[in-house]
């Protein structure tokens, strides 16, 4: 992982290709999973309950984002879920998983008319 996601103290960072397979994951992510690092390598349908599981195929078969809100230990995170490619081939899923406040601001903004 490269360093300044490793200086992401908050922000777990999970990647995958296509099969599920995890490819890498920052301190962050290591410290949240069961087993850390050791996980690198093995396959997220192993790590998940057969609902997450097919919701995982379904964004790695059809190359789809996935976004929501959990709270766990009286943290709110958002769960982002989103497609990388390599060479515009569909390599597999990134996730990040970034703690939120429960209450905040949301802003429309509009383009400058020209």
């Amino acid at each position: 992982m490269e360093v300044f996601f490793e200086n992401l103290k908050d922000i777990a960072i999970t990647i995958c290709d296509k099969e599920g397979n995890i490819l890498d994951m920052n301190q962050r992510s290591a410290d949240v999973n069961s087993h850390g690092q050791k996980i690198i390598g093995n396959n997220l349908f192993n790590c998940h309950p057969p609902h997450a599981s097919k919701i995982l195929k379904d964004l790695l078969d059809n190359e789809k984002l996935n976004a929501y809100t959990i709270e766990k230990n009286g943290v709110k995170k958002l769960i982002y879920q989103v497609p990388w490619y390599d060479d515009n081939q569909f390599g597999g899923l990134i996730e990040l998983s970034i703690p939120i406040p429960f209450e905040m601001p949301h802003f429309v903004r509009t383009p400058k008319k020209d």
